[in-house]
């Protein structure tokens, strides 16, 4: 039997070479199982990390009974380790986070208070301490989604989300989907809660984002998703006699 199945949450980790920030992020989570307000478990998703990654993932499964691994052949990037997760996982619910520590685990109690209420809950970054070219960017980027999308959601780029897992396993997955995850999530008719949550800075490593490469990815998702929301189907059945 599955293990995830004996848990309300399950976090999926996505790791590529976090060798540096894997202690800290392995005591933030281990501080965090203590004191959840639901049963949860840890999946962490080795992205064919070329560092001492998944020597650390595998020792710290071996020694917690709450935390589980999966490891891809090749590298897939976030939005490919987080389907691998997805494909695994059974528990009614799946959360997401950055194995970086830009966000906090603890405000994960934060979204599930709103669990009941939306397919998905996102959270939102304080940018406020930022520098006044990173909020603009981010202004910019959320209102030229908006335009495309119509979703509204003020910062989908937060690697804090959770949401219903047997929803999340519908969606047409594809490189980047993490960023247009609530707008596809309401093009399913379900609603998109989003909730405030802490943000700091990188403090290990680097980032391994490239932000001229993202800004194209993300453009090129938006003209798929105009693609794909022109000929979205749902059809609703009005009556079988497969149910009786």
């Amino acid at each position: 039997m599955n293990p995830t199945a004996n848990y309300d949450l399950t976090i999926i980790i996505p790791v590529f070479n976090e060798q540096d920030s894997f202690q800290s992020l392995s005591m933030a989570l281990q501080n965090y199982l203590e004191k959840a307000s639901v049963k949860t478990c840890v999946l962490f998703v080795n992205d064919a990390s070329s560092d001492q990654s998944l020597t650390l993932i595998r020792d710290l499964c071996m020694r917690n009974k709450d935390f589980f691994y999966i490891s891809l052949e090749r590298r897939n990037g976030i939005s490919g380790a987080v389907k691998a997760a997805l494909m695994k996982i059974n528990s009614p619910f799946s959360g997401y986070m950055d194995a970086d520590l830009q966000t906090f685990p603890d405000d994960f109690e934060k979204l599930l208070a709103c669990r009941f209420d939306a397919g998905l809950v996102c959270g939102v970054r304080d940018f406020s301490h930022e520098g006044l070219y990173v909020r603009f960017v981010n202004y910019m980027c959320a209102h030229i989604r908006h335009f495309f999308t119509n979703d509204y959601i003020e910062d989908t780029g937060c690697p804090l989300k959770l949401g219903r897992t047997s929803l999340l396993k519908t969606l047409p997955w594809y490189s980047g989907i993490q960023y247009l995850m609530p707008a596809l999530v309401q093009l399913t008719g379900h609603r998109v809660r989003t909730v405030n949550v802490r943000y700091q800075r990188r403090r290990y490593g680097k980032s391994k984002r490239n932000h001229v490469g993202c800004i194209f990815s993300n453009l090129c998702n938006l003209f798929v998703f105009l693609w794909m929301k022109k000929r979205y189907l749902d059809p609703a059945v009005r009556e079988n006699n497969l149910d009786n």
